[in-house]
């Protein structure tokens, strides 16, 4: 039978659906059930989306039919003998009139028994287009012959399950026989017994819209489905209408034509054709498996095969993911467990369709072998294809698959033939559901990890190496052959990969494929997405620049037109499993990132200018995005704690020695967020770096280089080293003025600073003349409302009090309080710190009750605007709970400490100088209770 000859048809006016098949161009053999009443039909072929127009052709009304052919046949009778002819012409025609007349009573019989259950149906819509096939041959089954085996095999194709009009419609192969002395029944009806592949299921009705299958038998069809019998026999069996008995309905020869039954025997088998070619099962030419070496993949290697094993004429499964994360080995892995399954399965190179076409003609060579030299490639390709038509029950696996176009020809001349698995780098465009083939789990990686390198215990080596490759089965084959074959260490291949990644990952040791390595993978992938957009690459290189996960998508806007136009880019690169999208961010591997940011003269995707081009433009785009002012900008924290990682990548990322102004300011903006959160130490050290680049990039008497000399004395200060930041602050001063005079706003800061370092280590003879003219100056140069302002009247008050001069240090502060709750708000930052100022003033003075009242206010607000862990959150509560004990609510005081160090053992560590101060605290508050 030609399967592309097998059609869907469909009954408006009953909605019911059905199979039937070409018996010509525009003729569809299929059950009468399927159209019965309808006026009009609909008809398509397998694949096409669009139904043709079609109509009933015969029976339109079988009894009135049977009677028409009746008068047919009437007229046509010979004149009756004449009186003057011989007696033996009488006798001759006497006998004629005889055979007339049964053939009249079995037309009548015909039509008493009305119509059987087999309809012609004619396509009337000009838009048809019959698909290319040989003309159709009928056969009947020879009972006075029967053949030696006693039955006879036959075949259907049918489309079961298809109960509405539209939708996708799968084939289901019906492989049974007809026992050749009991399977043919008198009034024409045949008994199939179905063997395998698709048996039908009792009370389930099954088998809706596989009736009006053609039946074949040693390529002839034999009859048409009509009915499923299991629910009447223990025996799964299809009933079908015979071709010999319609052959005797006119109405239907005359609808066909030409109708030549070939009766069917032993010793009469199908003529052999060019396709007659048999195989033994399990035919395959499977590569080796890549590993030896097969962890995590039990779950999905079990989906595929329940995919594959689905009760189905034609399955396609397709397995899509990243290059390198294990498509092909677990193809493989299923192809060599199911080899003996499949009457063939042919393992396809689909990287270019060039290499599917050589593939096939690979397969016809192999299954016609010396006839097959002489064919050209395209011609070998093509016989393979009608040897696939009509030799079901394969495998084809299409390995590495660029595009779903690129396997489309071929898969769809085979769409009712067999099974199809495909593997492929790209996500979408795929028939059915593909499966998405994810990295390892760290389990497994560290599972495979072992068996490489004979080395049983997973350590903290084996660890990191796993998270560094993050777990893609290709990099840690290529990491474990590397170390078994040198002799090293995790740890030191771990070294080897952050010092030379380009080479450590296009390294292929020895007895493993050069072509099998992460960067030589890659590189065909980024190939393809160049030749589509090569922007998609660019914003690649930029990612890699980022934190592997939730990589905001407004950081690109400068690279593409609009919204829309990211949208394609981020679709394009996703398409090929290079990134993860989410609803605002994107996710890139980790080492895929490696990769995409390391220079390598062979691969000019990553050539050193374009690479250097990729980490300016993520430093500027982060610059671009980072709110300003992040030691006191409250409002602008949420954005900071989003976007840190990929601030810190970002410089972890880069040398020091290729810090730009971009890096830079990053490195100066993250110190200050990190100040103002409480973790001064690694202030310090970005400070540092900052210095450093400062001075090279622009000198060190440069405003740049001078604004970075203050912040890290200012961390100095803050991590307990004033000795270090006053002798930085006195440098930097000097030289501020220098270069831009007493007045400018830049020199305030620093003489401020100052001031406050000389506070610190109690030399309040130099700080409080220097608060004071800095209070005068700010006030003339900026006026009373502006921070700076607030900020060194607060400052200078601190001074009087730590003098001892209560009485000029508590009106001040209450002024400005006063003035921070009016200009600031009651939830800024330094609005807090004034707060408690002005509290520890009321304790100094003797007013307990206010001062609890203003120091919960505080905790409440820092709590609720900051966070409950922050550091000055906690501070507020040591405070406070120093008044309670001050006030003599011991109790009270160290019930709120201990619950404080909880949170501070918790969120800051042991080693944090608010959990010391708090575990201090506490200790001298429960020494203070009675009975302690």
């Amino acid at each position: 039978m030609d399967v592309r000859r097998v059609v869907e048809l469909w009954n408006p006016d009953a909605g019911l659906s059905g199979t039937g098949y070409l018996v010509a161009d525009h003729l569809v053999l299929t059950a009468l059930h399927n159209v019965r009443g309808a006026g009009q039909a609909e008809v398509r072929l397998l694949g096409d989306e669009t139904w043709a127009r079609a109509e009933v052709l015969w029976p339109v009304d079988e009894p009135d039919a049977a009677k028409a052919e009746a008068a047919e046949s009437d007229a046509a009778k010979p004149d009756e003998a004449k009186p003057d002819e011989a007696e033996a012409d009488e006798a001759e025609a006497d006998e004629a009139e005889a055979d007339e007349a049964e053939a009249d009573a079995a037309e009548a019989d015909a039509a008493e028994a009305g119509p059987p259950d087999a309809a012609l149906v004619r396509i009337v819509d000009a838009r048809w287009a019959p698909p290319p096939g040989a003309p159709v041959r009928w056969g009947r089954i020879d009972a006075a012959a029967p053949p030696a085996e006693g039955r006879l095999p036959c075949l259907a194709v049918g489309l079961p399950r298809s109960e509405a009009r539209d939708g996708f419609r799968d084939t289901k192969e019906i492989r049974g026989h007809v026992e050749a002395l009991t399977g043919l029944k008198a009034d024409g009806v045949i008994t199939v017994y179905v063997d395998r592949v698709a048996a039908p299921s009792k009370g389930e009705g099954r088998w809706a819209g596989a009736s009006g299958a053609a039946l074949f038998c040693r390529g002839r069809i034999i009859g048409v489905l009509t009915t499923d019998r299991a629910r009447d026999y223990e025996a799964n069996q299809l009933t079908a209408v015979s071709v010999e008995s319609l052959a005797a309905r006119p109405g239907f020869a005359r609808a066909v034509g030409e109708l030549l039954l070939e009766p069917l025997t032993a010793e009469a088998p199908p003529a052999r054709t060019a396709y007659g070619i048999e195989v033994p099962p399990g035919l395959n030419n499977l590569p080796e498996l890549p590993s030896r070496h097969f962890v995590g993949r039990a779950d999905v290697l079990a989906e595929l095969e329940r995919s594959l094993a689905a009760d189905s004429q034609t399955v396609t499964q397709t397995l899509h993911g990243l290059g390198g994360v294990g498509k092909t080995t677990l193809a493989l892995h299923y192809a060599h467990a199911h080899v003996g399954t499949y009457r063939l399965v042919w393992w396809i190179r689909s990287d270019s369709p060039d290499l599917i076409e050589a593939s096939l003609a690979a397969l016809a060579l192999r299954v016609q072998g010396a006839a097959a030299a002489d064919l050209t490639t395209t011609q070998a390709a093509d016989w393979a294809v009608g040897w696939l038509q009509t030799h079901p029950g394969w495998l084809l696996v299409f390995d590495n698959v660029e595009r779903p176009q690129d396997v489309a020809t071929v898969t769809g001349q085979l769409r009712s033939s067999g099974r199809y698995l495909i593997t492929s780098r790209y996500r979408s465009g795929w028939a059915g559901i593909p499966i998405a083939l994810p990295v390892l789990d760290e389990g497994a990686s560290l599972d495979l990890l072992a068996r490489l390198t004979d080395d049983g215990e997973a350590g903290a080596e084996a660890r990191a190496l796993a998270e560094e490759l993050g777990h893609l089965p290709l990099a840690l084959e290529q990491a474990g052959a590397f170390v078994a074959q040198t002799g090293s260490t995790l740890g030191e291949y771990r070294l080897m990969l952050r010092r030379y990644p380009e080479r450590t990952t296009a390294a292929a040791p020895g007895g493993t494929d050069p072509m099998r390595t992460v960067a030589r993978i890659w590189r065909i992938t980024l190939d393809a997405v160049h030749a589509t957009d090569p922007r998609a690459v660019d914003l690649l290189r930029m990612a890699a620049w980022y934190a592997p996960t939730d990589i905001p998508r407004e950081l690109f806007t400068e690279l593409v037109e609009d919204q829309l136009d990211l949208a394609r880019l981020l679709g394009l690169l996703a398409d090929y499993n290079l990134i993860v999208l989410g609803r605002q961010t994107l996710g890139v591997h980790r080492l895929v990132q490696r990769v995409a940011r390391t220079a390598s003269p062979e691969d000019p995707h990553r050539a050193a200018e374009r690479i250097t081009e990729a980490r300016d433009e993520a430093a500027a785009a982060l610059r671009r995005v980072l709110p300003l002012d992040p030691r006191l900008n409250l409002a602008g924290w949420p954005e900071w704690r989003r976007l840190l990682p990929h601030v810190e990548a970002l410089l972890d990322a880069v040398d020091p020695a290729d810090d730009t102004e971009d890096t830079d300011f990053a490195l100066n903006e993250w110190a200050q967020y990190l100040a103002g959160q409480g973790q001064r130490g690694r202030a310090v050290t970005l400070l540092r770096r900052s210095v450093e680049a400062s001075s090279r990039l622009f000198g060190e008497k440069h405003t740049s280089t001078l604004t970075a000399y203050n912040n890290l004395a200012s961390a100095y200060e803050a991590a307990g080293d004033p000795d270090e930041a006053i002798a930085l602050f006195e440098r930097t001063l000097t030289a501020r003025i220098e270069v831009s005079g007493d007045d400018d706003p830049k020199t305030l800061i620093v003489r401020n600073n100052l001031a406050s370092a000389y506070q610190t280590v109690g030399d309040l003879e130099r700080a409080t003349p220097l608060h004071e003219r800095n209070l005068s100056d700010r006030m003339r140069l900026l006026g009373a409302d502006h921070l700076s302002t607030l900020l060194s009247r607060n400052n200078l008050a601190n001074a009087y009090l730590l003098a001892g001069q209560l009485a000029r240090a508590g009106p001040m502060f209450e002024e400005t309080l006063t003035d921070c709750l009016r200009v600031l708000g009651g939830d800024h930052p330094f609005t807090h710190i004034v707060r408690s100022n002005v509290a520890y003033c009321c304790e100094a003075s003797g007013d307990l009750e206010r001062a609890v009242s203003l120091l919960e206010q505080t905790a409440a607000d820092r709590a609720r605007t900051l966070g409950g862990e922050h550091p000055d959150a906690l501070r507020s509560r040591l405070y406070l709970a120093r008044v309670y004990e001050a006030a003599g609510d011991l109790p009270r005081a160290v019930a709120l400490l201990e619950r404080t160090l909880d949170v501070c053992v918790r969120a800051l560590g042991e080693g944090h100088r608010v959990t010391a101060s708090v575990r201090s605290g506490l200790a001298e508050v429960s020494a203070a209770r009675p009975g302690a």
